[in-house]
């Protein structure tokens, strides 16, 4: 077999390497792609790099239970049903969906998210665009960056094995709202607000279904 094909053989191999471990990180995500850091012709500019701070220790499977606070011992439960659960891959994913949903959601484009939504949140989602909408009001946001993303609390029923996981994220947006003409509104593209968000993923554990669904916002 010649050096070619060889490296395309390990080429290959790799790229089926990290397909599996993101769709194990969050579950598939069909339809989403990364914003490329840009900017834009009104001013917009590229996000900027923060050092994230995470929250939540992973825990091994065999920790005992029974000496752990309630957060922590879901967490090794939803371990000891799957062991390539990590908190540390679940804050990966969970960011990067954040960051997929609030551009979504700004764009009013709710169909390539709503396979990660819950029916409720959808629902409540499509309101708010379509009221938007009427209004005639368009939003313009940039995310920037995280500042810290840590879990709140976790929750795990060991009979339906129904898992729960809440999440803060803090981080930073440039938001502003626009008429038809493209008018501002509201905000500016100059001013950074920082914005707390908790939000709940939920799933089901030891099923085929990979992907977490986001069940409330806050």
């Amino acid at each position: 077999m010649n050096s070619p094909v060889i490296q395309l053989l390990v080429l290959a191999g790799i790229a089926i390497f990290l397909i599996v471990k993101l769709r194990r990180t969050l579950g598939t995500r069909d339809g989403f792609e990364k914003p490329p850091a840009s900017r834009t012709d009104d001013g917009f500019s590229s996000r900027r790099d923060f050092e994230v701070i995470d929250g939540g220790a992973d825990r091994d499977a065999d920790d005992d239970s029974e000496e752990l606070g309630p957060t922590d011992a879901a967490l090794a439960e939803m371990n000891r049903i799957e062991r390539d659960f990590t908190v540390s891959d679940f804050l990966a994913g969970a960011r990067y969906a954040y960051e997929m949903i609030v551009a979504a959601f700004a764009d009013g484009d709710l169909e390539e998210i709503k396979p990660f939504l819950s029916k409720e949140v959808f629902q409540s989602f499509e309101k708010t665009v379509e009221t938007r909408s009427e209004q005639g009001r368009f939003v313009e946001t940039e995310f920037l960056g995280f500042r810290e993303t840590k879990i709140n609390s976790a929750y795990f029923c060991k009979e339906t094995r129904e898992a729960e996981i809440s999440v803060q994220f803090v981080g930073e947006h440039r938001t502003r709202v626009v008429d038809e003409t493209g008018e501002i509104i509201e905000g500016d593209q100059e001013t950074i607000s920082k914005r707390t968000d908790n939000w709940t993923f939920a799933r089901v554990f030891g099923t085929n279904d990979p992907n977490w669904l986001l069940v409330a916002t806050g």
